[in-house]
């Protein structure tokens, strides 16, 4: 197993006849060759790194690569941990639902969308509720209705065999 996957050349894998060297510090030392830009890492005990292989000449570094990867892999944990990975969470009703349940259920959908995510209300026909969907429409826009303040209606109830459903997502606070 390879410890680091190295996306740039470093040291000896740079064979180019010339490169733009860059000091520890930023300052430019000029375009020299290959083999005299490692004798200058050499003598500052650091890593002579090809940071941009396309330019003529290619233009070289002088760093502490180590470092650099360590700084670089803690750059993009903290960026992992900070981000929020949005669900969709997922409401079953029937046609016949009663208002208590209702209210449950709206409840835990305006907790899901203050949360961040995204919601898909269902509304499951079976049998002869199937020539009734108008009142599986009515409680999906009802629904909607009820949540308006907190959520956007992502999409007009559609039905897809015997299931109704709605998406709702959560209002950004920007507005």
């Amino acid at each position: 197993m390879t410890i680091a996957n190295t996306a740039h050349q470093i040291n000896e894998e740079i064979r180019d006849r010339e490169v733009r060297l860059i000091g520890a510090d930023g300052a430019q030392l000029g375009v020299m060759s290959a083999a005299e830009a490692q004798h200058h890492a050499d003598e500052a005990g650091l890593d002579l790194v090809k940071i941009s292989p396309t330019a003529v000449p290619p233009v070289c570094k002088l760093m502490d690569y180590g470092k650099y990867r360590f700084e670089q892999s803690k750059r993009e944990k903290e960026a992992r941990k900070n981000q929020h990975v949005v669900e969709v969470k997922e409401i079953r009703m029937s046609p016949g639902i009663d208002s208590g349940d209702f209210n449950t259920k709206l409840r835990n959908a305006q907790k899901f969308l203050s949360e961040g995510n995204r919601v898909k209300v269902t509304v499951r026909f079976r049998g002869r509720e199937m020539a009734h969907t108008d009142i599986g429409k009515n409680l999906l826009l009802e629904f909607a209705g009820q949540c308006g303040e907190v959520a956007n209606l992502d999409k007009e109830p559609k039905l897809e065999g015997r299931h109704m459903s709605i998406f709702l997502s959560a209002r950004s606070a920007k507005k």
